[in-house]
């Protein structure tokens, strides 16, 4: 861990910092509506939302609907082997073990002082088994164990860079190296975050819809339509996805969203690239006062 680094929770500040050896500051916020809640927030982007006495509560919106989806890839409360590319606070694999104890999971994240610091301040449950890998998330997956190959349930695509995803993260080729580790109904969730035109969010539409024979979005309507920048949550599976309950899940909660497949997705997709290695290109910036917060005002 980096050793220029702030004052941790309990000695006198709420707030625990780190500055990571990329440089960017990563600091643990508490919620003040929410007693045992913290928000990461990484270079003045809230990344996670971890509510530690009650993993099952999901308060950003884009995780709420990957948490959906995974009630969904298989019976309730039955074992599942999921990765996560992109670690965070670890929002999703607490929550995947505390509703589907015993299973298998593996969180590959690139900043090893991100994961000693938030492991410090914000505790794992002992019980699960998430297993943490560090390096780039596209270098790992391409080496994860032979023992993996066909056997992930659920495969979390969540990886920033401060606010944007990088470029080698978003081609045909890394989703095909994704597709080689997918179980036959496996699904995979991709976490896009766009702007006016949704250009970058519909190029990746039409590049999971090259790899995987289902694809399906769900995203908030304004944000559909272009009138703010948001995210766009993409499932893909070899399989017909297992969505049925979906559109009413996400149509139910505090943000409304809704899901767009089908002709309504092709015709979201319209003329739009594949993105490949060689033309693949980071998400776009949000603008600062988009998500930026300030210290002590996680809600």
């Amino acid at each position: 861990m980096s050793e220029n680094r702030g004052r941790r929770r309990g000695e006198g500040d709420e707030n625990a910092a780190v500055t990571l050896s990329n440089g960017f500051r990563a600091v643990v916020e508490a919620d003040r509506h929410q007693p045992g809640a913290f928000t990461l927030v990484v270079d003045g982007t809230p990344q996670s939302h971890v509510a530690l006495d009650d993993p099952t509560y999901l308060s950003f919106e884009y995780v709420r609907r990957i948490g959906h989806a995974i009630d969904l890839v298989a019976a309730e409360g039955q074992p599942i082997t999921a990765v996560h590319l992109g670690g965070g606070a670890f929002t999703l694999p607490r929550y995947i073990a505390s509703t589907r104890p015993g299973s298998r999971q593996q969180v590959v994240e690139l900043e090893s002082d991100l994961v000693d610091f938030v492991r410090e301040n914000l505790p794992l449950p002992r019980e699960a088994q998430i297993r943490i890998r560090h390096g780039d998330a596209r270098e790992v997956l391409a080496k994860l164990p032979l023992g993996l190959k066909g056997t992930v349930d659920f495969l979390v695509v969540d990886v920033f860079s401060g606010a944007r995803t990088p470029a080698h993260v978003t081609s045909m080729e890394f989703y095909t190296i994704a597709a080689g580790l997918m179980a036959g109904a496996g699904i995979l969730a991709a976490n896009v975050a766009d702007g006016a035109g949704l250009a970058f969010a519909r190029s990746q539409a039409a590049t999971l819809s090259a790899v995987f024979a289902h694809v399906a979005l769900v995203v908030d309507p304004q944000v559909l339509k272009s009138r703010r920048f948001g995210n766009v949550v993409m499932f893909a599976s070899d399989a017909e996805l297992p969505f049925d309950r979906l559109p009413r899940l996400v149509a139910s909660d505090p943000t409304p969203a809704k899901v767009v497949e089908g002709a309504e997705l092709k015709a979201f997709i319209a003329s739009a690239p594949v993105v490949t290695d060689q033309t693949a290109i980071p998400s776009p910036p949000p603008a600062r006062s988009i998500f930026q917060v300030k210290p002590g005002s996680a809600s």
